[in-house]
């Protein structure tokens, strides 16, 4: 049977995942961006639907100032006795703590703290009811896998960190995830970092602390040798055993849309894997992956395709939508107007390492449809209210209704880097009005009109400028967000956003 890769499209890098019977859930990275850790459930490996989020609080995820790229960093997910564990990082606020759940899908607990440093945590429950906590902190100088035994109720360290494995001479062995297969320790790391060089390495002993005899044949996944096009950055996995006996990986990777940039993010994708005469993992047969894969699947189960638009009539935000970093109370609210999202803009810009009035979902596809319609009268120069694709505060573009030299106008503005300029403007009747963003592989076309009939572009920007390889030290992926700033100031009026459309369109 054909199934297609990224399995969950847009920024959902750093994929975990676990089993509980025949349901499979699934975890991924969030960085500076709250809610913090998606959860999605699958009974095929193959159709996702997200059910929930790990981080939902404040006290679970303090964000505060968050740096862009920091924040949160690769969870694991386990399920053991009945209960789901999330492990990950805030490389921003306290380092390594897990969280518990008896439903995935409903609230976790507050965090538990670990003392063991590095980062991309693990948990391993063996046979005996020990459990294992691993990173890829440095110990007694030597960079690599450390591991110690901790009390699983209370995080505490019940034996001193030991450095277990340096890999195979890769950069930034990262990403452990420990085994037990057929009475054998298997350990699981990413190696070369999350770039056109990482790779998936294995090793194996007769104990969870080595020492580790490396795969022969390892890295066992790796794109580093490709053309310039296609999928690129397959790294930090996650190895699963399906109800069926049969055996997949989950996986990073970035889908290319120019020589050598992406914009999207990393993703999350699946491959099959087999076993050789010797006892050592086979993925997909030769070590790489296509978007279109022809695997032995379980049986399928697809859920109801997204819908298109969000008219903003429930009690709570959708589970696509993020703020950036933790919100101010004060800037959003889904009752001041009933079926409208409104937006207060503070004196915070897109432009800053804060919190702005803001609300995204991340973009999925190279080619989609954005748009919304949005009631704003802005009064003093500087307010603006609008739509935006957001990278970090140093890379978005926007369309907006602004206060600007006494008019109000529709206006888009790039900023790349320390480069920022509005590009084009117009003179806007003081009424509601539509504001779109259509994506292609290489451009964003940024319009505007009074009905849905009559939606015009205004100016365009590269996706090339919005790429990680343009940026500094990013892991993050595209937004398509609504926004509201008084640029200094806190706005006098409240912006309003009626509806909100995503739509693919291939």
């Amino acid at each position: 049977m054909r199934y297609h890769n990224p399995i969950i499209p847009g920024f959902h890098p750093d994929p975990s995942i676990c089993r509980k019977g025949e349901d499979y859930y699934l975890v991924t990275s969030t960085f500076e961006f709250f809610p913090g850790v998606p959860v999605f459930h699958s009974r095929d490996l193959v159709h996702w639907k997200q059910i929930g989020y790990c981080l939902t609080r404040m006290s679970q995820l303090p964000l505060d100032k968050a740096y862009p790229s920091g924040g949160i960093y690769a969870p694991t997910i386990r399920y053991h006795d009945g209960t789901f564990y999330m492990v990950t990082t805030n490389v921003s606020h306290g380092g390594n703590f897990y969280v518990t759940a008896t439903d995935p899908a409903g609230e976790w607990s507050e965090p538990i703290w670990v003392s063991q440093g590095g980062i991309d945590p693990s948990l391993f429950f063996d046979d005996d009811g020990k459990v294992y906590f691993t990173s890829n902190q440095m110990v007694d100088g030597k960079q690599g896998i450390s591991q110690a035994e901790i009390d699983i109720k209370t995080g505490r360290l019940l034996t001193e960190t030991r450095h277990i494995w340096a890999g195979t001479g890769g950069r930034y062995p990262e990403s452990p995830h420990l085994y037990k297969i057929n009475g054998m320790y298997y350990l699981m790391i990413a190696e070369g970092g999350t770039e056109y060089g990482h790779m998936v390495t294995i090793a194996r002993s007769s104990s969870p602390w080595g020492p580790f005899e490396p795969c022969p044949r390892n890295p066992i996944l790796t794109h580093r040798d490709k053309e310039a096009g296609g999928i690129h950055g397959t790294g930090h996995a996650d190895l699963i055993q399906a109800h069926d006996g049969s055996w997949w990986l989950v996986f990073l990777a970035f889908r290319n849309s120019g020589p050598y940039f992406h914009h999207l993010g990393r993703e999350t994708f699946l491959a099959p894997v087999t076993w050789d005469k010797d006892g050592w993992p086979v993925v997909n047969g030769n070590g790489t992956v296509d978007e279109a894969m022809e695997a032995d699947l379980l049986p399928q189960h697809p859920f109801e395709p997204a819908k298109i638009r969000d008219d903003f009539d429930e009690q709570a935000l959708g589970l696509e939508w993020n703020f950036l970093r933790n919100p101010y109370p004060d800037t959003w609210s889904l009752s001041d107007r009933q079926g409208w999202l409104a937006l207060k803009g503070t004196e915070i810009s897109l432009d800053d390492i804060d919190s702005p009035a803001f609300i995204g979902r991340r973009q999925q596809h190279f080619d989609c449809r954005a748009a919304t319609l949005i009631d704003f009268k802005p009064v003093r120069e500087g307010e603006e209210a609008g739509l935006t694709v957001f990278l970090n505060n140093e890379h978005h573009y926007e369309i907006a209704v602004a206060m600007l030299e006494g008019e109000r106008q529709i206006i888009v503005r790039r900023t790349i880097g320390d480069l920022s300029a509005i590009m084009a403007r117009e003179k806007v009747e003081d009424k509601p009005v539509i504001l779109q963003i259509r994506a292609d592989i290489k451009n964003y076309y940024l319009g505007w009109g009074y009905d849905e009939t009559s939606i015009k572009e205004l100016a365009k920007g590269r996706t090339q400028f919005l790429a990680k390889e343009v940026t500094v030290m990013c892991f993050t992926g595209v937004y398509i967000g609504l926004y509201a700033t008084g640029r200094g100031s806190r706005c006098t009026n409240t912006a309003y956003f009626d509806w909100f459309d995503y739509e693919p369109l291939a």
